[in-house]
């Protein structure tokens, strides 16, 4: 079954600059706790954004750029530690629709690609303009085209890149591989049914 596809992701950027930002910052572990997903959003990089004494820090996270933006941007190896799913997930949930950086972790790259939530990157120097761009001019919406890979924001374009495989999935509508594997659910049960070694009721 084809989920919808996604050839571009238009909206605010948020910039949350920093290197090696690992999925304990993103979800702290004490949030992992949760039978579901629901309600991680409001936890995301909550030690940063809140200090012990429950007073907001200064944090990008805590601006009103955060809550009108779709588009993050971030820095180098992002999603970097744990394997935790709940990273992207209550990045998601807090309403980022894609990330532009200069690289991902493996793991959180997929759970983000599983969720429909492309994550590209630029060179250095191009994630530096765009970084420098969306905090001097929040109000001007970025275009990411995960089809043509360009990354654009006012008169400004950059050439992103993302991983083929992704990308395809991402633009055909086949980027959840559950709903791929519901969808050939008959396919399964047909190939179970001609093994030998299948018990049979």
């Amino acid at each position: 079954m084809s989920l919808a596809k996604i050839t571009q992701v238009k909206g605010l950027a948020l910039a949350v600059p920093g290197d090696d930002i690992d999925t304990d910052r993103i979800i702290p572990a004490r949030f992992l706790r949760c039978v579901t997903f629901d309600g991680l959003g409001e936890h995301a990089f909550r030690d940063e954004r809140t200090g012990p004494d429950g007073v907001d820090r200064p944090h990008p996270m805590n601006s009103d750029q955060a809550k009108k933006s779709s588009i993050m941007v971030v820095g180098f190896n992002f999603g970097c530690g744990s394997s935790r799913e709940h990273a992207p997930q209550s990045l998601w949930r807090f309403g980022f629709k894609a990330f532009v950086g200069g690289s991902f972790a493996e793991i959180f790259f997929g759970n983000s690609t599983t969720l429909g939530v492309p994550c590209v990157t630029l060179s250095k120097d191009d994630l530096a303009q765009l970084s420098d761009f969306v905090q001097k001019n929040p109000t001007i919406e970025v275009t990411i085209d995960v089809e043509k890979l360009t990354v654009t924001a006012g008169d400004k374009s950059w050439k992103a890149s993302i991983a083929s495989s992704a990308r395809e999935g991402l633009i055909t509508g086949k980027w959840d591989p559950i709903a791929d594997l519901l969808e050939g659910a008959s396919k399964v049960e047909k190939t179970a049914g001609a093994l030998v070694y299948v018990a049979k009721n």
